[in-house]
């Protein structure tokens, strides 16, 4: 295999990411780091601190909630006041509110703070993608996007490891057990430190001036009820919904399911779960290799996509743990690396100014399924188990990837990365058909 032929394009298009861009995946491993730690013991460090479970499910409900009530003004907010700031403050307040949910002893005051960290985490988040579409070239843009996505990944495997160690070193240092709030505690303090790593490079980049071409065309101010109710809104959107759903009802139980059905140890579990992580993010590189051979990032996604579902059933009625496992992590890897590459197409759909707006209307549509999922798929499982979960999970992704097809599949073609690419590789070669 010819490895300089084989990673000769991706090299080319990062060689020509704009300073912006560079110093954003900077801010995106920190980023991954910070939230996998917070991810990993904020559940137990609540549970320690004597909350009950029914008490811990609405802490992690309440950022959903939040994002349903008021993401598309958040959306507004970015459109309205810029990327960078966006982020910044998006970062600023979210810090803030992690502290305030680790430090304070009030149950309605944790709340509140989980609830306004999901607010200024989606600020943060539904900036990225305008972002990057400003950051980035057609030739250079879907390798951004997919780097991105995978550089979270890649860096909360590596945060989930070294957080996973923080507990016994921090409860050494405070004469506490390992598994006590006050060491859980000192882990998420610590990572919430960390976050400054994420502010430094967005504090030093400067935001890429609005293409001259937009610039020259003169602004006009689109209602947002139209913006929000345009097709083009609404097909982006609906497969969102419906995906969104399907993960919901199974994905937050993966871990459960492997326990109870093939009685999986936790080391083993933790190892089979962090090596889903690294596969999915070194996956979600080879995405845009992918959309620029079939010209079409549409054309990826629905494959992808479409194939992971090949492997949905294997996970879910395997009665071989090695094969549930290497099913388990093929799916993971095919499904998330359509990720970014959806995300690149929708924002290259939508003017420039209305870009966060849509990116929030598409997050709702998403946060919807994980709203009710969870307590539904509860439900069912001490009712039927897992099989009725597996089965609406896999019709739910078919829908969804069916509807993808439908709205977009012919709309997208020759992307200008791959007759970039080809014609500097000289790669060119005569069809064989």
């Amino acid at each position: 295999m010819n490895i300089n032929r084989f990673l000769g394009p991706t090299m080319i298009q990062v060689r020509s990411f704009t300073r912006p861009a560079r110093l954003f995946l900077l801010a995106t491993i920190f980023d991954g780091i910070v939230y996998s730690a917070w991810n990993l013991f904020f559940n137990f460090y609540i549970l320690e601190r004597g909350f009950s479970r029914e008490f811990l499910g609405l802490a992690n409900a309440a950022p959903s909630v939040g994002v349903l009530l008021l993401g598309i003004p958040l959306g507004l907010l970015s459109d309205r006041i810029g990327r960078k700031r966006a982020m910044l403050l998006g970062l600023v307040a979210s810090t803030l509110f992690m502290t305030v949910e680790v430090t304070a002893a009030s149950p309605a005051v944790i709340l509140a703070a989980a609830l306004l960290n999901g607010l200024a985490g989606m600020l943060y988040f539904l900036s990225q993608a305008p972002f990057m579409i400003k950051a980035s070239t057609p030739e250079n843009r879907t390798l951004l996007f997919s780097m991105n996505f995978g550089l979270v990944t890649l860096a909360g495997a590596f945060g989930s490891m070294f957080a996973g160690q923080l507990p016994a070193f921090f409860g050494g240092l405070l004469h506490v057990q390992a598994g006590s709030a006050m060491a859980y505690q000192a882990v998420l303090l610590a990572s919430v430190f960390l976050s400054l790593g994420t502010m430094i490079p967005l504090l030093l980049l400067k935001e890429p001036k609005t293409s001259p071409l937009v610039a020259a065309e003169p602004q006009r101010r689109v209602p947002v009820g139209r913006v929000i109710l345009h097709p083009v809104t609404l097909k982006l959107s609906l497969p969102n919904l419906l995906m969104g759903s399907g993960a919901a009802i199974l994905i937050p139980y993966m871990n459960v399911y492997f326990r109870d059905r093939y009685a999986i140890t936790d080391s083993s579990l933790g190892l089979l779960f962090s090596l889903s992580a690294l596969l999915t993010g070194l996956g979600s590189l080879i995405g845009p290799r992918l959309a620029g051979g079939l010209g079409s990032k549409i054309r990826a996604v629905v494959l992808t996509q479409g194939l992971s579902l090949v492997f949905l059933p294997l996970v879910g009625f395997s009665p071989f743990l090695g094969l549930a496992g290497i099913a388990l992590l093929l799916r993971g890897v095919l499904m998330n690396m359509a990720v970014p590459l959806f995300s690149a197409f929708a924002m290259e759909q939508v003017p420039e100014q209305d870009q966060a707006t849509v990116n929030g209307v598409k997050e709702i549509a998403w946060q919807i399924g994980w709203v009710y999922g969870p307590y539904v798929s509860g439900v069912v499982q001490g009712l039927y188990g897992f099989t009725p979960l597996f089965i609406a999970t896999g019709v739910l992704y078919f829908t969804g990837i069916v509807l993808t097809w439908v709205f977009f599949g012919r709309g997208e073609t020759n992307l200008p990365e791959a007759d970039a690419l080809l014609e500097a590789l000289n790669l060119a070669e005569p069809s064989s058909d």
